[in-house]
């Protein structure tokens, strides 16, 4: 339904026309339910497409229709099989016909329903797809196996998809945790410009004159300015089973982000059943991403006992754990290491996921057991996680959205 909904109008005349049984115009209505329903001889529209009209439900029936096999124009009824020119010819046809956005879901429901996922191995493939954070997800699911002659291709698409997502995220990222940084720096002896007046009116009411109907500010309380010391140090710790791979591809972006802020020591740690350290690649979010192996098992306590090692400044760090919670490892150590950080002043942040899809599919037992230690899980869009890491740099409660 989303296709037809981005489909363009009918074309007039003969190329594109649409025209019932008596050679009349249709009602656009019947056109849009004619493409819906795939032209089975029980429609009921009684509805004949031409033109650029006959040639977009093509590729429709070629994803959606009878026996999910993808079809040629010639012949509606053979599948491509393992074709990659057929396949390249028609993701070129999808994207001459539909919207970029409506192009991403039916390339990934080609990938899903016809298994399409090793013709992406091949650089033609690849140099006809829409680039978008599900295939780059697909992609690094496929990197060990990927030919040589494919790596510098699928290198190229997961690069225009990452630059896309910092064009997009980094700016707001920064502005949002400089602020926070700011006023996390909290001074005794602010210039005029600095002063938190909310939090010095708060401190000084006791101060009240009722006759001048003033507050006599004996103590000021101020927004420091961020140096270029290190303030916080945060952990970003990504759970990369084959069902998180789009928190990945985002995390490592906004991994990046965070690693190009001075004032922020940021560490990337990623982990199935093992754990890899990859902060020395953050300055490149596109080496990050082919250093992680989508898929696998899972154990988060492994992963939270390296991450638990690492912290120095525990009243200055951030944890943020990415994981569905699906958890492999020991359950109970896992929650203990998760209480220990927390009394010893750490901030730690359950994202279920990072991404736009959505509500996920998680745990929901250990994620009741992490929000009773007083840390709550929850999905976050890549929009919201600027205010996220914000809210705990200031050590407020988190801006939590409602999840199912």
């Amino acid at each position: 339904m989303g296709a037809v909904e981005g489909a363009t109008g009918p074309v007039k005349g003969a190329k594109g026309a649409v025209e019932d049984a008596r050679g009349g115009a249709v009602d656009e209505r019947l056109r849009r339910w004619r493409l819906v329903l795939g032209g089975d001889s029980a429609d009921g529209t009684g509805c004949a497409l031409g033109g650029r009209d006959a040639a977009m439900d093509q590729a429709l029936t070629a994803l959606y229709g009878k026996g999910d096999k993808p079809q040629t124009r010639r012949d509606r009824s053979a599948g491509l099989g393992a074709s990659a020119p057929s396949v390249a010819r028609w993701l070129g046809d999808i994207r001459t016909y539909f919207p970029s956005s409506v192009v991403q879901v039916m390339q990934r429901d080609a990938i899903d329903r016809l298994g399409l996922s090793t013709l992406l191995l091949e650089p033609e493939m690849l140099e006809a797809v829409e680039a978008d954070v599900h295939l780059v997800g697909t992609l690094l699911s496929l990197n060990k196996a990927m030919p040589e002659t494919t790596k510098e291709t699928a290198r190229a698409v997961v690069r225009k998809v990452v630059e896309d997502l910092e064009k997009r995220l980094a700016t707001r990222t920064r502005a949002t945790l400089t602020g926070a940084l700011d006023r996390s720096a909290r001074v005794s002896r602010p210039r005029h410009h600095d002063i938190d007046w909310n939090r010095t009116i708060a401190a000084n009411l006791k101060n009240y004159l009722p006759e001048y109907r003033t507050v006599v500010p004996e103590r000021l309380i101020g927004y420091g300015r961020a140096s270029q010391s290190v303030k916080k140090e945060v952990i970003l710790c990504i759970d990369q089973s084959g069902s998180m791979a789009a928190s990945v591809v985002y995390a490592s972006v906004f991994g990046a982000v965070l690693a190009s802020m001075r004032s922020i020591s940021t560490r990337l740690v990623v982990f199935d059943t093992a754990v890899v350290d990859l902060t020395d690649q953050l300055d490149d979010p596109v080496d990050v991403l082919f250093g992680t192996q989508l898929g696998g098992g899972t154990d988060i306590n492994r992963a939270l006992a390296y991450c638990q090692s690492q912290i120095t400044r525990p009243a200055e760090t951030v944890v943020v754990l990415i994981s569905d919670l699906y958890e492999g490892g020991i359950r109970n150590e896992m929650l203990k290491r998760v209480a220990a950080m927390k009394a010893s002043g750490v901030q730690f942040v359950t994202l279920l996921a990072l991404s736009d899809e959505g509500a996920p599919a998680y745990d929901r037992e250990h994620a009741a057991a992490l929000s009773a230690l007083g840390a709550p899980a929850f999905a976050c869009t890549p929009d919201l996680f600027p205010e996220v890491m914000a809210a705990a740099i200031e050590k407020r409660p988190l801006p939590i959205p409602d999840t199912p």
